[in-house]
């Protein structure tokens, strides 16, 4: 479609006629689904370029404006915004497909290397090859944190923010979801008086390298008749997709007792999709620490497994929770093969972390249309990305312990919790991969994949020639 006759369908408020077929959406979404390398930076560049660039189905501005909306969502913002576009331009069935399709590639991805991780995990070239992309992941958390850091914290007001956040998840051991909802209620109604720290803009900037004008779009710059708010139909959706997602958690809970491997996975996972704001790598931090932590169904290093996993898979970032409900159960398998287990695990724990995506976007998204431009709403953003700069540096800190050292010792010091590392316990191997992955991702800027496949490569011809260290 020409530019022209864009803006002929964004000057007739996007008449049907105009859009694009069921069928090609289907076939454009999947095309999205398949590239949506590289986190959710990479999965957003990608949408954007595809959707806005390519194909005007929407302007610039509408695309922030969704975008910003789904970060303030728990869950994951990439997969959210598909579903949000989707249900733009196809109403519900539309939502529907996009969100289903962005996260299909990754689910068969995941699982496939699940079952090779618990089948033959323990054969040396396995272990390699995580041995070195624990070190690229490290290298790729930290990157995240300067890249969101430049983005968010625009004056000293948002880098206390982010340094209060970090102290109170990092030394104090303080809720992530109640260090997400201050700074939210901060930045709200910081907006709401009027002071410049809270309107100097927040949440994402320019996405991609050239903008289209909503009035240029396949859309326009009206909301279409199924986006607008009708309380009705969000509660009848919001009803259908509560079922969907709690009616197998109460089943589980009622047939097989809530300490149960299954029902523990159902109830962990639904509660981290109503808690974890922020975006990919915040939830990580948090599905991290209580997998490994609390639960004890990983090792610290199985976990970032399960990241290089996700790293190198297409689909949403926190798919990686799939390979930790593969693994839960997996090692707690009760009467089953722990194969099936693991598998059924695994899809359990992807269905409750991804059906309430829908639910949100199809309750919410009629109204984030109608408050398009709401300062107070961009403020509360801009605030909870600083936040989450402070909880991805713990993250990032989290797992460098983990890489680089071998043990950790508890300190505990007014009122204040922290592992310490061990000197002596310091993996140096890992050390000069992470040294080098770091070189390649700030010096050089070398693209995650080739980082990570380089990675893999080194601990493999680590391993082959000297053998991989004990941790």
């Amino acid at each position: 479609m020409t530019a022209s006759t864009a803006t002929a369908a964004g000057a007739t408020t996007g008449a049907a006629s105009a859009y694009p077929s069921f069928g090609e959406a289907m076939k454009v979404w999947a095309r999205v689904a398949a590239l949506s390398f590289g986190g959710p930076a990479g999965q957003i560049a990608v949408m954007h370029r595809i959707i806005v660039e390519e194909k005007r189905w929407i302007g610039e501005n509408r695309f922030l404006q969704a975008l910003n909306y789904c970060t303030l969502l728990p869950g994951p913002e990439a997969q959210q915004l598909a579903i949000y576009i989707g249900w733009l331009m196809h109403k519900t069935k539309g939502g529907l497909v996009a969100g289903t399709l962005f996260v299909l590639p990754g689910v068969l991805a995941i699982m496939v290397l699940s079952w090779i991780y618990a089948g033959v995990g323990n054969v040396g070239v396995v272990q390699a090859l995580f041995f070195g992309l624990k070190a690229a992941v490290l290298a790729i958390v930290l990157e995240a944190v300067l890249r969101i850091g430049r983005r968010a914290l625009k004056n000293n007001v948002m880098v206390m923010i982010a340094a209060v956040a970090f102290i109170a998840i990092f030394f104090y051991d303080v809720p992530f979801p109640i260090i997400i909802l201050a700074a939210g209620l901060i930045g709200f109604f910081g907006g709401r008086a009027g002071l410049p720290a809270f309107l100097a803009g927040g949440g994402h900037g320019k996405v991609g390298g050239r903008q289209v004008m909503d009035s240029d779009s396949l859309l326009g710059e009206e909301t279409p008749a199924h986006a607008r708010p009708s309380l009705g139909w969000s509660l009848r959706v919001t009803g259908a997709f509560l079922l969907l997602w709690l009616v197998p958690v109460a089943l589980l809970l009622v047939l097989l007792g809530g300490g149960n491997v299954f029902s523990r996975i159902a109830v962990f996972f639904s509660e981290m999709a109503v808690v974890t704001f922020g975006g990919a790598y915040a939830v990580l931090a948090y599905v991290a620490q209580q997998a490994v932590d609390h639960y004890g169904w990983l090792r610290p290093g199985e976990m970032l497994d399960g990241l290089g996993m996700a790293e190198t898979t297409p689909g949403p970032l926190i798919m990686v929770t799939q390979f930790v409900g593969f693994m839960a159960a997996f090692r707690e398998p009760g009467g089953l093969h722990p194969m099936i287990a693991g598998t059924l695990g695994g899809l359990l724990t992807t269905w409750v972390t991804f059906t309430p995506c829908f639910l949100w976007i199809f309750f919410g998204a009629p109204f984030a249309e109608a408050l398009r431009g709401n300062k107070a709403l961009s403020a509360a953003l801009g605030a909870i990305t600083a936040a989450v700069v402070g909880v991805i540096l713990n993250l990032a800190i989290w797992f460098a312990l983990h890489v680089l050292f071998a043990r950790q010792t508890p300190v505990s010091w007014l009122g204040m919790s922290v592992s310490v590392p061990v000197p002596a316990s310091l993996n140096a191997p890992s050390l000069v991969l992470t040294a080098g992955a770091v070189l390649a991702v700030f010096r050089f800027k070398a693209g995650m994949i080739p980082v990570l496949g380089a990675c893999a490569l080194a601990g493999m011809a680590y391993d082959l020639l000297v053998g991989l260290p004990k941790l």
